[in-house]
Formats: structure tokens, C-alpha cells, sequence
């Protein structure tokens, strides 16, 4: 049985470039998910207070989805190219209980 993780990575100082040069491969993993039925959400955490944060970047991205076990989570985050690229500092793996909606 399938159950949701939470994945966060935390972003390097002065990440955007390596992000956004990564991010293609970043989001056809996302969207595989997708196209699976396993993603609940995924996004990145703004650095300031905006839709578009510009230059400031991005201090980070959570992803919740569906896996068989939190091993299998965390396998597939450390393969994120995000991880290979050194945007993420960390990357944390923990279950998720989706309550609502």
C-alpha cells in the first residue's frame, strides 16, 4: 500500500541559477509522478513574500506524494537533479498523513 512523504529540500545559498538550469529534468520527474496519480502538490518556498520572488530565488521546495515505503522516498529525492546539481543543501524524507482536503 502507497502512502504520502513529504520531501523538502532546502536550497544552497545562491542556488537560482543551478535551479533554474535544473529545473526541466527537475519537473519531468514531478511530472512523471503526476501522470502516475502519486503527486499530492509540489512547489518551491519563495525566498521573500512574492508569487515571483526575481533575484531573490528560492529558500527551498516541498513535495508530498505517494510511495511504498519512506526507503523508496527517500531514494527517489536523493536522485533529484536538484540534489546532483547542489541546489539543495539538505533534503529531509517524512511521512505525511493527508488529513484534509
Amino acid at each position: 500500500m502507497n502512502r504520502y512523504y513529504a520531501i523538502i529540500g532546502e536550497d544552497s545559498p545562491d542556488s537560482l541559477e543551478r535551479r533554474l538550469a535544473a529545473r526541466p529534468a527537475h519537473l519531468a520527474r514531478l511530472e512523471a509522478l503526476r501522470d502516475e496519480g502519486r503527486l499530492l502538490l509540489a512547489g518551491p518556498f519563495p525566498a521573500i513574500d512574492s508569487p515571483d520572488p526575481g533575484p531573490a530565488g528560492f529558500s527551498g521546495s516541498l513535495i508530498v506524494a505517494e510511495f511504498d515505503s519512506l526507503e523508496a522516498a527517500r531514494s527517489w529525492a536523493d536522485a533529484d537533479p536538484y540534489v546532483a546539481a547542489g541546489v539543495y543543501a539538505s533534503v529531509g524524507v517524512r511521512p505525511f498523513k493527508r488529513v484534509l482536503p
